[in-house]
Order: C-alpha cells, then structure tokens, then sequence
C-alpha cells in the first residue's frame, strides 16, 4: 500500500496549561504505517515526554526510535520528521520552552555553552523514570502549578542528561527489531519475560538481540522491562487502595522485600508513602 501524507487532523495538541516563557500540551498522534512523515518546526525548545506508542523521529541531530518513557529533544527554529513505520499512533506530554527561559536553565550548567542538544532524544533511563511519572498524572490533572513545576524540572534534567549517552547509530533492522520488542514488552511487561524469549520472538541471537536493542532504545531489555513494571504499580497505586503485595504481584515482581527496593530506588519514597503523597 503507498505511503500519505499525514493528515493534519491525525495529530491533536491539547493545551495543560501555559505561563511566562513555558507551555505544556498534550499530544495525540493517530498515525500509522500507510501515513508518511511531513515536515514541522519547533517554534521553540521542546522535551516532549513519551507517554504511549513506538515512532521514530528525525531531527538535524539524527533519528531516534522513540518509546514510552523516551524524552524528545527539539531546538527552537529547527524543522523535524515523525514516522510512524512501526506501529499506530503514540500519545506524549511536551513541554515548549522561550529563549530566556532556556538561558535561565543554562545558567545552571556553566560547562555548556550553548543551548542546543547533543542528540535528538534522551532514552527511558531509571533517573527519568519520576519525572515521566508526574507527566502521565498531570496529562489527567491538567494542574497549573504542577505543570510549571515540571516543565522546570524537565528542561533541567533534559540539560542535564543530554549527550551522556551517545553511542553508535542503529542499522534499520536493529531498529526494527527493537520496536517489535518493545510491543511485545508493553503488552506484557508483567509476564515472566527473558532476553531468551524476545530475542527469539523477534528472530534474532540473544547477544545480537541485547546488541540492537540497546543500540535502539538506549537501555537494556532489562532495565526496560523494569521501568515499564515500576511505571505500571505507580499509576496502580495512585488509582486506588490496592494491598501493595497485589500490586507489585500483578505488575510482575515475585517478592515484596524486592519491589519496594526497587520502588524506592526509582521514585525516592517507599510504595505507601508514594501513595500518601498523592
């Protein structure tokens, strides 16, 4: 079937909420495989957090698979490409950013000199993992303060992260068999999953698999697998009264002691208090 153009209408920005020098949208992308990318710009500096889907994007920093927990990195006056080849649709928090509001940033890493990203995305890293959490609530609360708060927080650690963790770029086979990985990880994150297991599903060798999907998304299976179970018993936690052993059972942790360990690690609290903060 021939690629066409997106259609304008396919991608809709809400607005959360907006102040001095900031804005923050949620944004809706109902592309697909059959829609071919077109052109936009970024009006200023975006760090756009993934919420949903798997597209890739292309900016003059290169092109990046972009996946849930992902942040995109976009410079004011820069022009991009969204595809949607491997799968349909994707959902993100983006944060837009004016020139003194960046300088103001910047003020605090006086070893950069300039305002522009090293690379054109920053992978799901456990760092990130709170503030990608506090952007799915706030796409639901659309809480002014909240939304001023992290919008600092993001164009922060965007600065702060960006070109850490450059490595070489992945083949499109790499590329596309990461993506088909990271479905099948998203489907089923709580399942008793293997790197045996994905390699295998996607055709690959467990060390070529290991290789091309942290080539692709920046961190290990693992480390992936893990973000996507913690991410799962936060929102849990935060949507009821829930005994913390169902949630972490049911998210795919065997062991109590374990998932709190990992929990705390991840968010700076213990499960009860994350839910007592809320």
């Amino acid at each position: 079937m021939p690629e066409q153009p997106v259609e304008p209408d396919k991608t809709r920005s809400l607005l959360i909420a907006e102040g001095q020098g900031w804005r923050a949208a949620e944004v809706v992308c109902l592309a697909g495989p059959a829609d071919r990318p077109f052109e936009e710009q970024h009006a200023w500096t975006s760090v756009a957090a993934v919420l949903d889907g798997v597209f890739t994007y292309r900016s003059h920093r290169g092109r990046a698979l972009m996946t849930p927990g992902s942040l995109l990195l976009g410079e004011g006056g820069t022009c991009f490409h969204c595809g949607h080849e491997h799968s349909t649709g994707d959902r993100c928090v983006a944060f837009h950013f004016g020139p003194d509001l960046v300088d103001e940033t910047l003020s605090g890493f006086p070893e950069r000199r300039a305002s522009r990203f090293a690379a054109p995305n920053l992978p799901p890293l456990e760092r990130l993992l709170p503030l990608l959490s506090r952007a799915r609530t706030l796409a639901a609360s659309r809480d002014p303060l909240e939304a001023e708060d992290l919008a600092l927080g993001m164009a922060r650690a965007a600065f702060a992260v960006d070109g850490e963790m450059a490595s070489r770029m992945p083949t499109a086979r790499e590329e596309a068999k990461a993506a088909e990985a990271v479905r099948i990880i998203d489907a089923a994150s709580a399942d008793p999953l293997t790197v045996e297991g994905l390699a295998a599903a996607v055709g690959l060798g467990r060390q070529r698999f290991a290789l091309a999907f942290r080539r692709t998304v920046g961190v290990t299976p693992y480390n992936y697998v893990l973000r996507r179970r913690l991410e799962a018993a936060a929102e849990r936690l935060r949507a009821g009264p829930e005994p913390v052993l169902a949630v972490a059972l049911d998210v795919g942790f065997g062991d109590l002691s374990e998932f709190t360990r990992r929990f705390r690690r991840h968010f700076g609290v213990s499960p009860g208090a994350w839910r007592r903060k809320l």
